[in-house]
């Protein structure tokens, strides 16, 4: 007679070895997140008390940690940020006329920008502890991640399949179901995609974020990026090999362990109607699939989660229409617009008054003039990336065993700091003489050119198998395929890593205009170098005309160019 549970079961050791595995994982990643962040709350009064940076390499793995417990505290709020801003954004017609170019300005302000204003009310705001410098290093850090997950959600949301919100509607499902069991989901792998470069991105600023030196302060944090500018201002490239090593293995390791499950769960998130495509692998995903404990603890949690989803549910009732179109009338209309562009004037003649009155006329002709000049290497940069790294990310993302080939290659490549290697940049021009005029544009396409090849990867990764498969079918081959399928597929994607590659540009010119090796300075004429030599001195009015200047031309850019794109990609190029 059989039983259940069965002999079989009743014998079974409660917990295997995955669950070993999963329980000391826990124990060890707790023990490690309390001893690092219990140094985040230490005694601070400088200068009397203040952190030292030791260039013994033993203390690396600490100073690694520090720094990464840094960018993972910017990713979860950057995360929040993104789910927040980006569905408003996307669901209310009027929020978006003030959201989206606010969000071009934010992802134009440079992260000196931000740490120019925000370190002195941080430190005050924590007084006598080094949480105050903590949270101003992971504020500046969370500015380098979160507009890119931002736009690549909000685009997301703008493209969802139509027939997909007809069945949400005809379902009845709620605000809280729909953006669960659609509006996520469909947004899913792009998210993933970019939140993978947006945390390869925080690492090109956590040098900036950890050794900060605005109005004429000398701040430093324990971390990778405080050691790296120590061992470059003591030419110690001895220290500098070691500091590599360690962000390439640290690298390694979050990718192995945190970026690559995820890559995994989120492919169950794709639009198939074909299981012809191969499914990305994980051994740390399999791990915890085979653990019974994770599922045990979802068990046991899954009546407050129920709850939770219906509370939701229930404040959130479903809809007859989506609000495109917040719709008190033309007239309603007409009132906004006109308040908006009553606020945005006011902001507008306050700042040409400030600058007209400290700086003079002169002084915003040649910001004008240096941003041109910057604004050429950024177009260069966009030219060069997009050919060579769409056709690349499009192989990538159509091809998965060449994925798992060579996603943790260039999960490495965006994540490594480009900027830890530019002291033997500028050793290397030194001694080739080559102008660093032309040279920055290399080390700005070090930290921006990843945004273009993530976006294709994750564009090519939504085209359907069965869209791919029908191409193949009709013999679509080489230039008709691309123009056919291809590019109308990514296109979106594209657009959003195009945004997003600009504005990162535009940031990393305040690293990539001006290099350093101890002694040695090279200064490429452009906004960036102003921008840098400005918080350096702690010239405010100086700060504010190059940080207004730098918005300028990239909303400006954004609404003359990406802005049409965006339309097109809505209305044309979408599934």
């Amino acid at each position: 007679m059989r039983t259940f549970p069965t002999p079989e079961a009743l014998k079974r050791f409660p917990f295997g070895l995955a669950d070993i595995a999963v329980i000391l994982g826990t124990i060890a990643l707790l023990a490690l997140i309390g001893r690092l962040g219990a140094d985040m709350m230490v005694r601070f009064a400088p200068p009397e008390v203040s952190p030292e940076i030791d260039l013994d390499p033993r203390n690396l793995p600490y100073y690694a940690g520090r720094s990464t417990l840094r960018m993972f505290i910017a990713l979860a709020f950057s995360t929040l940020f993104t789910l927040i801003y980006g569905y408003i954004a996307a669901r209310s017609r009027r929020a978006e006329r003030i959201m989206i170019p606010l969000l071009d300005i934010l992802q134009s302000v440079p992260v000196l920008g931000f740490l120019s204003i925000t370190v002195t009310g941080f430190i005050a705001l924590f007084p006598g502890s080094l949480l105050g410098l903590e949270a101003a290093s992971i504020f500046a850090i969370f500015t380098s991640q979160v507009w890119n997950m931002t736009f690549s959600f909000y685009q997301s949301l703008r493209t969802v399949p139509q027939e997909l919100m007809e069945a949400a509607r005809l379902y009845r499902l709620s605000g809280w179901q729909r953006f669960t069991r659609l509006e996520v989901p469909s947004a899913m792998i792009g998210l993933v995609w970019n939140a993978m470069m947006s945390f390869g991105g925080g690492w090109f600023f956590v040098a900036a974020s950890e050794a900060i030196s605005v109005l004429n302060q000398e701040y430093t944090l324990p971390g990778i990026g405080s050691y790296v500018e120590k061992a470059i201002a003591q030419e110690n490239l001895s220290a500098l090999g070691w500091a590599i090593l360690t962000i390439a293995i640290v690298i390694l390791l979050v990718d192995q362990l945190f970026w690559r499950p995820i890559v995994v769960w989120s492919d169950k998130f794709r639009l198939e109607q074909s299981a012809g495509a191969a499914s990305p692998t994980s051994w740390v995903y399999d791990l915890l699939q085979a653990a019974r404990i994770p599922r045990t603890l979802g068990r046991l949690l899954r009546p407050i989660g129920e709850s939770t989803k219906r509370v939701l549910s229930a404040l959130t009732p479903p809809r007859s229409t989506y609000p495109e179109s917040d719709g008190p009338g033309e007239k309603g209309d007409r009132l906004f617009n006109l308040l908006l562009l009553l606020i945005i004037g006011a902001i507008i003649a306050w700042m040409l008054h400030f600058i007209f009155r400290t700086v003079g006329p002169a002084e915003v002709l040649k910001t004008f003039w240096l941003g041109l000049l910057t604004l050429l290497r950024v177009m260069v940069l966009m030219v060069i990336a997009t050919i060579i790294w769409t056709p690349i990310g499009v192989a990538i993302g159509f091809n998965p065993k060449l994925a798992r080939l060579l996603q943790p290659v260039v999960q490495f490549l965006a994540s490594f700091p480009a900027n830890f290697i530019f002291p033997f940049a500028t050793l290397f021009f030194i001694r080739t003489n080559i102008s660093i005029e032309w040279g920055s544009i290399l080390l700005m396409a070090l930290g921006a050119q990843w945004y273009i090849l993530f976006n294709s990867i994750a564009g090519a990764q939504t085209i359907p198998t069965d869209l791919r498969e029908m191409a193949d079918n009709m013999g679509l081959r080489g230039w008709q395929r691309w123009r056919k399928v291809i590019i109308p597929g990514i296109f979106s994607a594209w657009v959003t890593g195009g945004v997003t590659a600009s504005g990162g540009a535009w940031n990393a010119s305040i690293v990539s205009e001006i290099v350093s090796w101890g002694s040695s300075t090279l200064t490429a004429t452009g906004l960036g170098t102003y921008i840098t030599e400005a918080t350096t001195l702690g010239d405010w009015p100086r700060i504010t005309l190059g940080i207004a200047m730098m918005s300028l031309f990239v909303v400006g850019f954004n609404r003359l160019f990406w802005r049409r794109l965006y339309e097109l990609a809505e209305t044309k190029y979408h599934l």
